[in-house]
């Protein structure tokens, strides 16, 4: 198998990860997922990017120390 493949196989299964994560909390509780939908609704642009940066780089940081 080619590196390209395994960089392919790779992201697949981290993005069906994510929607199996994803997935979750609305399976599990709805009503609990649509009230924290609708706080983050109400957030300020600043504070979503804040989030947002915050996600990423602890991301990253699993995503770096996970690899071998």
């Amino acid at each position: 198998m080619t590196e390209s493949a395994d960089f392919w196989g790779l992201l697949l299964s981290a993005v069906g990860l994510m929607l199996v994560l994803e997935g979750l909390m609305p399976l599990i509780s709805p009503r609990q997922w649509r009230s924290v939908f609708e706080q983050a609704a109400k957030l300020a642009d600043g504070q979503l990017r804040f989030l947002g940066l915050l996600a990423l780089v602890i991301g990253a940081a699993l995503l770096v120390f996970s690899l071998p």
